[in-house]
């Protein structure tokens, strides 16, 4: 009878290992799959920042009395380069976005820039970057929410607890991105 008992409780407790143990791997999966796409998210983040010395290079070609447009620009792409958490790289693309939209005013009022192809160029390689930065925002984001989901909801939110995993912060869309476009005729 003894022996019957050690064994259900053998059993008991090897069921509740391999549950540990899946929980743990599962938290694992998730937390490395959104480090992953922070990761993208950076990738493409660094794409954006190496075109923009080469747009201002050659706006300046052009509106060379503008230097205080370049020097925001400049500062607003370091301030953005060095942003370490999801809400501050929120912020400082927020910065960012508005000190290009700056230069780029300033190269509408030079229109030999504007027919440039070179300029045209970076503009299209821009705009694509951009785009690929809101897909990876997207991605990471829905990452986030599976695993935020996952470290929040019952039982698996114990074992979270247990083992320290923590929520991460979601990619919020700069300001500017939520603003409503202006159009005028």
């Amino acid at each position: 009878m003894a022996t019957i008992i050690g064994l259900v409780l053998l059993g008991i407790a090897a069921l509740i290992l391999i549950w540990v143990i899946g929980i743990y791997n599962m938290l694992i999966r998730g937390r490395t799959r959104v480090e992953e796409g922070w990761s993208d998210i950076e990738v493409q983040l660094n794409r954006r920042y190496d075109l923009i010395p080469n747009l201002i290079n050659t706006v300046k070609g052009y509106a060379q009395h503008e230097e205080g447009v370049f020097t925001k620009v400049t500062e607003a792409r370091t301030a953005a380069m060095s942003a370490a958490t999801p809400h501050d790289h929120a912020l400082a693309e927020n910065q960012l976005s508005q000190t290009l939209k700056s230069l780029f005013a300033v190269a509408e009022a030079y229109p030999d820039l504007k027919a440039s192809t070179n300029f045209a160029h970076l503009q299209t390689e821009l705009v694509d970057a951009e785009d690929k930065i809101q897909a990876s925002r997207r991605f990471y984001n829905g990452l986030v929410r599976k695993f935020n989901i996952a470290v929040q909801t019952f039982p698996t939110n114990l074992m979270a607890g247990l083992l320290g995993f923590k929520i991460f912060d979601f990619y919020d869309a700069p300001e500017v991105a939520n603003a409503v476009p202006q159009v005028q005729f």
